[in-house]
């Protein structure tokens, strides 16, 4: 039996939800519908009634650590070109959260890490996205610069360009992270990030 729909206004886009105008099963033009039982309107498609869901992205990445020093990027892309960060990018499909950031930090700084444990969790909901990132154990000094990547470098703490950093949560992660190391007990933590925080 057909799922009952409601007609409710079209939903709010931001720069991050971009509406989908075709059904991805058959090509079909889709309405914006709330499904019954569903409280969101989704894309769905009159032509074979499937329903498209838009839900957050998960963003990976890890604290890699050398001795007292960790491991940063400077981005050779948009957004925040030139600015440095922590190894991380959108999962994949078909692999688990310490996956995805193990295999982020190979492709932009060509370092081999082990996942030591879940560090910090940031909800960032004006762009639709999570942040999960890992404390981690670099291998060998053997990094490079990734294609994503102007630059990698190892530093420590006094030598954070804190005002060079391309977003909230990896100054917020590096933050907990010296003031875990100098009490000794590192703390998972979570929270969330709302503009104008970047």
């Amino acid at each position: 039996m057909p799922r009952r729909l409601t007609t409710p206004p079209a939903p709010p886009m931001t720069r991050a939800i971009l509406p989908i105008n075709h059904c991805n099963a058959c090509g079909a033009k889709v309405e914006y519908k709330v499904p019954e039982g569903d409280t969101h309107p989704r894309a769905v498609c009159p032509a074979c009634g499937h329903i498209q869901y838009q839900n957050p992205k998960v963003v990976v990445g890890s604290v890699p650590v050398w001795e007292d020093r960790v491991l940063l990027c400077r981005r050779a892309i948009e957004p925040r070109y030139d600015k440095w960060t922590l190894p991380a990018g959108f999962m994949e499909n078909n692999e688990t959260a310490p996956e995805g950031a193990a295999r982020e930090a190979l492709e932009e700084a060509n370092a081999r890490i082990e996942i030591e444990q879940l560090y910090t969790l940031f909800s960032v909901p004006h762009i639709s996205q999570i942040y999960v990132l890992f404390r981690a154990r670099l291998l060998d000094l053997d990094f490079s610069p990734g294609i994503e990547s102007l630059d990698v470098a190892l530093f420590r703490e006094d030598d954070i360009p804190w005002d060079e950093l391309a977003f909230t949560s990896v100054r917020r992660t590096l933050a907990h992270f010296f003031e875990d190391r100098r009490s000794g007990a590192y703390q998972p933590r979570f929270g969330e990030i709302r503009p104008p925080e970047r």
